[in-house]
């Protein structure tokens, strides 16, 4: 898949985590797609919007 071969790309030179900053993303790659943490921005900010209520 491209998004993995971006990815490793990424972590190749560096990166050290991902942000998966579309609320698309999230249904393409998962963390146990690749080696590196990812970051799910619609679920971080749903999250904290509960915890905020």
């Amino acid at each position: 898949m491209k998004y993995q071969e971006i990815i490793n790309a990424l972590v190749q030179n560096g990166a050290q985590g991902i942000v998966l900053g579309c609320t698309e993303i999230p249904m393409l790659i998962r963390q146990d797609d690749v080696e590196v943490s990812v970051f799910d921005t619609t679920a971080i900010h749903a999250t904290a919007a509960i915890k905020k209520h």
